[in-house]
């Protein structure tokens, strides 16, 4: 089965807001550390890369629809 952009764009926002979860619970707990600030790395880039593949799609389905 071939996944779509849109699939592959939820799968990484999901991703994001998990690690957005992970890196406040982590604050919370120890403060601003080394992994912290890793969590939140790896949050922003899902999180980016999930919106971006998310309108990839929306721009790909318009693209189909006119022609």
């Amino acid at each position: 089965m071939r996944q779509t952009p849109l699939f592959s764009g939820i799968i990484y926002i999901v991703l994001g807001l998990l690690f957005t979860y992970f890196a406040v619970q982590n604050v919370n707990e120890d403060g601003w550390g080394f992994f912290s600030y890793l969590l939140v790395l790896l949050a922003t880039f899902d999180l980016g890369s999930g919106i971006r593949m998310v309108l990839f799609h929306f721009k790909l389905k318009n693209f189909q629809k006119k022609s």
